[in-house]
């Protein structure tokens, strides 16, 4: 199993010269991607705009979208074009996961219609497929980038089949991965695609001297939409020392994970170096 990183940029104040070294400390203990959350209302920085900057003081480090919400990008012709952009920038790095998303602040500022927003998403990855195996958007962008499509019900499954490589879960611990990674498998099949599926998993953690105070600074925060106790249980189950991350590693190892993205709660970039030293990189 491949171990990646999160970038902060979903860590509100993170600023520019954090993420850029973030980026490369990350790099430079050997972590397989950077990955990205996405929101809209929220103090979060943009995905695409932070991979572009991540890919712009690396060589070799993977780029992620885990996971752009993609009906909130209302033109697939545009999102292609970015995506494609980044994909040659960084020497083909690009990994596209995208889904739904289910926060109504989000369509709400955006003004997204949530009801809808399946079929849309449906919609905007056939045009993008045609995009990327076309000449509409100018001089040749390079391979297409590799799209896992994100979410835990049969419809985002057949979507995965569809039109991605793979498919990617929301964070949840291993035991509900591998029950989700079995339907997306079988739906997969049932497609009749005969490559061997992706996939990657997200987990939290948060270590050093403050790793208490900052994952429940952050988390109760981000996910405070969900409620006062779904959000202490998240923040509760971050990963706060070494045992515990290398027991995520191996337990999402153990379930089938080909990459797993260890997501911080602090944009020091100090957390890269002990998250590395925790897993023995």
């Amino acid at each position: 199993m491949k171990v990646a990183i999160g970038l902060p940029n979903a860590v509100p104040g993170t600023r520019g010269e954090q993420l850029t070294e973030w980026a490369r400390r990350a790099e430079a203990r050997g972590f397989s991607s950077l990955g990205t959350i996405d929101r809209v209302a929220y103090p979060n920085l943009e995905p695409l705009v932070s991979l572009a900057a991540a890919a712009a003081v690396t060589e070799r480090i993977g780029l992620a979208t885990t996971v752009l919400l993609g009906p909130l990008r209302r033109n697939p012709v545009a999102l292609a074009k970015q995506v494609a952009s980044i994909h040659k920038l960084s020497g083909g790095r690009m990994t596209l996961g995208i889904g739904l998303g289910g926060r109504e602040d989000d369509y709400e500022v955006t003004g997204v219609e949530m009801g809808s927003r399946g079929k849309e998403l449906d919609v905007m990855l056939e045009r993008m497929q045609e995009v990327w195996e076309g000449d509409e958007i100018g001089p040749d962008h390079g391979t297409r980038p590799r799209v896992l499509v994100g979410g835990s019900v049969k419809a985002s499954y057949k979507r995965a089949a569809r039109f991605g490589d793979g498919w990617i879960g929301a964070g949840a611990p291993p035991e509900q991965f591998a029950e989700w990674r079995q339907g997306f498998e079988a739906v997969w099949a049932e497609a009749g695609r005969s490559e061997a599926p992706q996939n990657a998993a997200l987990a939290y953690y948060s270590l050093g001297d403050n790793a208490e105070a900052d994952a429940q600074a952050y988390l109760t925060d981000y996910y405070a939409w969900l409620g006062e106790e779904t959000a202490g249980f998240i923040a509760n189950s971050a990963a706060k020392d070494a045992e515990t991350a290398q027991q995520y590693a191996a337990a999402f190892e153990s379930v089938g994970c080909q990459e797993l993205f260890f997501f911080p709660s602090s944009s020091d970039p100090q957390q890269v170096d002990l998250l590395a030293d925790a897993l023995g990189m």
